[in-house]
């Protein structure tokens, strides 16, 4: 239901980690709060590449409260106020073949790699995409934050997604690097504008993102002609940005 005096034809659309979150952590109490009240002034949305799972365990089990629309995998599962409105599966799409494929090709080249530590969980077969992680999510923060060093200067992961884009021309897949240890592998069309089909009415898309540069996976939403795109630094970054777009009038 919309706030008494908000404005319903503004969508706030944000982005988790590095925007409302740190990377994979809950979110905080501030945060929790000023998303209350920046709701009485547009309408909210959330959207991730992870799965719902994932986006509740860092947005928190009010998450379909606090927000009109959550979009996890890239909206390939869209809710509206709670309630499931859409869904796209890979499997269907690609079929296990393909996606076998796909999957022993990337195993195999993970195998070869050679990086100071590996875990494990390498390969992670979501409903709208293959999440893959050289170091595998199976690691500490700690290992995270170390890999995330190590890939800047390495270039571990943009290395690796020049080779599966050629190996798998056939098959017209978009590789998006995000986060600090994996990359996304889905079809093209099916990045962070894939969400944007569910949300026609709105005359205003404001999406806030932090990897916003190309081959980061808010690019595509962020350069979209239907949103008006905003490069966030942290979540403390977002909330400054809303405060000035939303709240200061």
């Amino acid at each position: 239901m919309a706030a008494q005096g908000r404005n319903a034809d503004v969508l706030a659309l944000f982005d988790v980690d590095d925007t409302l979150t740190a990377p994979r952590k809950p979110v905080t109490p501030e945060m929790l709060e000023f998303m209350i009240q920046l709701r009485q002034h547009v309408t909210l949305g959330v959207v991730g590449g992870s799965d719902l799972v994932k986006i509740t365990e860092q947005l928190g089990k009010s998450v379909f409260t606090d927000y009109d629309y959550v979009f996890s995998e890239n909206g390939l599962v869209a809710h509206k106020n709670g309630e499931l409105i859409g869904t796209q599966s890979l499997k269907s799409f690609l079929g296990e073949d393909k996606l076998k494929e796909i999957i022993n090709f990337t195993l195999h080249y993970i195998a070869d790699l050679d990086i100071p530590i590996k875990r494990g969980t390498f390969i992670e077969v979501r409903n709208g995409m293959v999440n893959v992680s050289p170091i595998g999510r199976n690691c500490t923060q700690e290992e995270r934050d170390e890999f995330e060093k190590y890939d800047k200067v390495h270039n571990i992961r943009p290395k690796m997604v020049s080779v599966l884009r050629e190996r798998f021309t056939h098959l017209n897949l978009t590789f998006s690097i995000g986060g600090q240890i994996s990359f996304d592998v889905f079809p093209q069309g099916w990045d962070k504008t894939y969400c944007l089909r569910y949300l026609e009415e709105f005359q205003e898309i404001h999406f806030f993102g932090d990897k916003t540069y190309k081959g980061g996976n808010d690019y595509e939403i962020f350069v979209s002609d239907r949103t008006v795109g905003h490069t966030v630094t942290s979540p403390d970054d977002t909330l400054q940005q809303c405060r000035d777009l939303f709240m200061s009038k």
